[in-house]
């Protein structure tokens, strides 16, 4: 039987290359999207991976989007929670809607997807889910209070879930990625990102491929006795 994986934040960036690999593992993959239809459209038309757009920060949009996906492909077995955003800013200049955005779309959507699959996992005895924390959630980050606090909430997060899924067959692991080549890092003055750069031990910035290679090693079914872990995926950057 094909499993059917989400993999949020799904049509650029990280997201892409996880749910590129996963595809060529032969699973059934639903990228979800939250507004740029364009990149959508491109994403849907180059890859042949069908798209969902609903805002994982929104509870009701969310069940609503992983209802509609289950009746059209099946369940959901594989859960990848990559979705999120940055709203950078010091404290002491930071809105209150900088914060709550960020809180909302890279931490509240890890309960509102997992609330929606995790029910079905447990009728099953089976699940995988993987919840994409980040270098800046383990290390913190001078300006990004709102981003590390997020990322630091889901490895707590998945640890709590992962004790209680794993009687029923369900694992819960995070990754922490560091600086990947993506258009977030790319918009880093060049100057910042040289800096960036001496900080990491291996010489260079991480690929989406590396980080998409280790979810589905965390995500097959022959990883069934890895849960309630975090792998720092970040060049030797940062030891935790």
């Amino acid at each position: 039987m094909t499993r059917v994986a989400l993999v949020t934040g799904g049509t650029r960036g990280i997201g892409e290359a996880i749910c590129k690999k996963l595809f060529d593992k032969g699973y059934k993959v639903v990228a979800n999207y939250a507004g740029n239809d364009a990149k959508a459209t491109e994403f849907n038309a180059r890859t042949g991976i069908p798209v969902a757009k609903f805002d994982v920060s929104n509870f009701e949009q969310t069940a609503a989007g992983i209802a509609k996906i289950e009746s059209e492909y099946g369940p959901i077995d594989v859960l990848v929670n990559n979705a999120g955003i940055t709203r950078d800013g010091t404290m002491h200049r930071m809105s209150f809607e900088q914060w709550d955005a960020v809180i909302q779309t890279n931490l509240a959507s890890c309960f509102n997807t997992c609330r929606a699959v995790i029910d079905g996992m447990r009728s099953r005895d089976f699940g995988r889910i993987v919840n994409v924390g980040s270098v800046n959630g383990q290390a913190g980050q001078y300006g990004q209070v709102n981003y590390a606090a997020a990322k630091s909430g889901i490895h707590g997060f998945t640890k709590a879930l992962a004790l209680e899924s794993a009687s029923k067959g369900i694992t819960v692991n995070a990754i922490a990625p560091g600086y990947v080549d993506t258009d977030m890092v790319r918009a880093v003055p060049p100057e910042v990102l040289i800096k960036i750069i001496k900080t990491i031990p291996v010489g260079r910035l991480g690929k989406p491929e590396d980080i998409a290679n280790s979810v589905a090693f965390l995500v097959d079914d022959e990883s069934s006795f890895i849960t309630g872990s975090t792998l720092s995926i970040n060049g030797g950057q940062h030891m935790y």
